[in-house]
């Protein structure tokens, strides 16, 4: 957050490594206090 990135690679990356920690760390109470990845493997078991 407010960060200035010196090169769209840079800025590309940034982005990949935020998208990767929100689906596979980041936990949601919505989601049953799962991440969005563990929430759509855990329901994929189910299904």
């Amino acid at each position: 957050y407010g960060k200035i990135y010196q090169s769209q690679n840079e800025l590309r990356e940034a982005i990949e490594n935020y998208i990767y920690y929100y689906n596979h760390h980041r936990i949601k109470e919505k989601l049953n206090w799962k991440s969005p990845v563990e929430f759509r493997q855990f329901n994929q078991k189910t299904a």
